[in-house]
């Protein structure tokens, strides 16, 4: 084991993939330049800000050069004047670790550390490198040789950046330049609902006050947070995180008639019930506790109220407000969705245009209706940058009561849930061969019951159907080869007797040892007959040949000495009873009574 490198303290990796000792030398290059900016032309030739590997070192060196660029004095105040002039103070640490940095001063050789945050930064392009190489490889499409193109777009890059370290902004921007075949290397949209919602984008539900905005967003959340498809749509699984801006007393009725409906806990769903303001220190916080938490959907209920004293008519103060959501998303990864009202005229959001530039994904909510019973929610796609704007969706709602709680004059507490009206289930027509399969699954019919059996069940239950549609349900269920059910059980009419699957029959009168002599018959003696006689059998569908113990064309009786199949009761041929058989072979081949195979 030695040629084993044993990590020491100050060589552990942080979050951002950094080891100890490089974030050592970030502030060392930082810390020498600001006691003495001599060295920055020095350090610029030999790094860029890219090269930091932290994005507050990378603020706080594009800071330093400005006031070097324009003439200006030094020092850890100015620096902090400039972050403020930038808006950037917050993001760059605050004033705190921007004076702890300016006590770090390398050793009065800030050339020699940026030397080694350029060889750490390119330890980690060679190391992303090796990871494309390997994922590329591995994927279920490569073809050999396709892998180079990564090879050939990293040497290329390598030789940009270093003309970019020449000190020339010019020189810096064109080593960012990208050729149309490094635009494939580019990572893509990674769906989290559908097509309408995106890790790692800016989205946005807007619509007139009190049209089920915020219904739609927490049955959206309560699917991601538990993995569940939404209404037809395949959903990535993952954390969310709502943030109660507005209406927060009134989303606890909300999730439990959520998880009432759907019978599940709405799991991996995180509340924040306060208005953290966008433009204000908290958010900053805010920012930190998400990129630890990293989850995949981040809610903001709503926009106006995490935006307080902003003009919402005014460009410039709007823009600033998206900034710092595309700020949070660019910590996260995730999928942020403020809610937002729309004017009181036209589907547009209230206020300045600014907004709707940035957005990866804007929808539409509205309701048409004036009580649960009549009212239509729709989801309309206003915009999708990359993708088609796709159909309406939507839906109506359903009326859940609350258990066990009551308001003062003793009335149900209820809320309401959405029910997609594009997903809904088939309805299927009683008497249809697909409906009777339904029953028959239902009620836990055994799947290899013939027509003769099942046309005594449907008598016995009161079902009037045609032999033909009888046999068809039975080819239905028998080309499925399972007995998933094709629509649920609240599907089907609510006067028919309850599932009899996996209960014990009842004791019914029959014929005395008639379940002994005939132990392969699942059904018990008949509702209605006399114990002691014998149970009288339904006439066959068909007429049966004479040949197979029926009634002939001219309507002979069968012989009463003539066995019966032990699977569908029906003659049996007497030359095959002869031979041992108790069964037809089509009605059960696999029974193993046969005396041919069983000798």
């Amino acid at each position: 084991m030695e040629n084993v490198r044993h990590l020491e303290p100050r060589d552990q990796a942080d979050p951002h993939g950094q080891t100890r000792g490089d974030m050592d030398a970030e502030l060392d290059v930082i810390g020498g330049c600001v006691h003495n900016p001599r060295h920055i032309p020095g350090v610029r030739q030999i790094l860029q800000g890219t090269d930091f590997a932290r994005p507050a070192h990378e603020l706080i060196w594009h800071a330093l050069g400005h006031l070097y660029d324009t003439g200006q004095p030094i020092t850890p105040i100015s620096l902090r004047i400039e972050l403020e002039k930038r808006k950037e103070l917050q993001r760059a640490g605050g004033l705190a670790y921007v004076v702890q940095i300016a006590d770090h001063a390398g050793g009065g050789e800030p050339e020699y550390w940026a030397e080694k945050v350029r060889a750490a930064a390119e330890l980690r392009a060679e190391a992303d490198l090796g990871r494309r190489i390997v994922q590329q490889a591995i994927a279920p499409d490569a073809e050999p040789g396709q892998a180079v193109t990564f090879i050939d777009d990293y040497l290329q890059r390598q030789k940009e950046r270093s003309a970019g370290r020449s000190g020339d902004p010019a020189d810096a921007l064109m080593a960012e330049l990208l050729d149309a075949s490094s635009l494939d290397n580019m990572p893509t949209l990674e769906p989290l609902v559908g097509d309408l919602l995106h890790r790692d984008s800016l989205a946005r539900i807007i619509g007139p006050s009190g049209h089920m905005k915020s219904f739609v967003v927490i049955d959206l959340a309560a699917h991601v947070g538990t993995g569940m498809n939404w209404h037809g749509h395949h959903v990535a699984q993952g954390t969310v995180v709502y943030l109660v801006a507005e209406g927060a007393r009134g989303i606890r009725k909300r999730v439990r008639a959520w998880e009432k409906h759907h019978g599940v806990a709405m799991d991996n769903v995180l509340f924040l019930p306060r208005p953290v303001q966008a433009r204000g220190p908290e958010w900053d916080t805010l920012i930190e506790a998400m990129r630890r938490l990293q989850p995949a959907l981040i809610v903001i209920d709503t926009q106006a109220r995490v935006s307080v004293g902003v003009e919402e008519n005014s460009n410039t103060e709007l823009g600033i407000v998206v900034e710092r959501l595309d700020d949070l998303r660019r910590a996260t990864g995730a999928c942020v969705l403020p809610i937002h009202h729309t004017g009181h005229v036209g589907e547009h959001g209230r206020g300045a245009s600014a907004a709707k530039g940035a957005l990866q994904s804007e929808f539409h909510v509205s309701k048409k209706g004036d009580n649960a019973g009549n009212i239509t929610v729709t989801m309309k796609v206003g915009k999708q940058k990359d993708d088609e704007e796709g159909a309406d969706i939507q839906f109506a709602l359903k009326v859940i009561t609350l258990d066990g709680e009551f308001k003062a004059d003793g009335r149900p507490v209820t809320s309401v849930v959405l029910q997609s009206l594009d997903n809904r289930p088939r309805l299927l027509e009683p008497g249809t061969s697909e409906w009777l399969v339904a029953r028959l699954d239902r009620d836990g019919v055994d799947g290899t019951w013939g027509a003769p059996r099942v046309i005594r069940w449907c008598a016995d239950k009161g079902i009037q159907m045609s032999k033909a549609k009888i046999e068809k349900a039975l080819q239905i269920r028998k080309s499925r080869g399972s007995f998933d059910p094709l629509m649920g059980p609240e599907n089907l009419p609510g006067n028919l007797p309850g599932p009899t699957f996996n209960q014990a029959p009842q004791a019914k009168p029959g014929r005395s040892g008639e379940n002994n002599e005939n132990p392969r018959s699942t059904i018990p003696p008949q509702g209605g007959e006399v114990a002691g006689k014998p149970i009288t059998a339904p006439p066959s569908p068909t007429p049966l040949s004479r040949e197979w113990g029926g009634r002939g064309e001219g309507g002979e009786n069968t012989p009463t000495d003539t066995p019966l199949c032990t699977i569908c009761e029906t003659p049996i041929p007497t030359d095959w009873a002869t031979r041992g058989y108790d069964t037809h072979l089509g009605c059960d081949p696999t029974t193993g009574s046969h005396p041919d195979t069983a000798a």
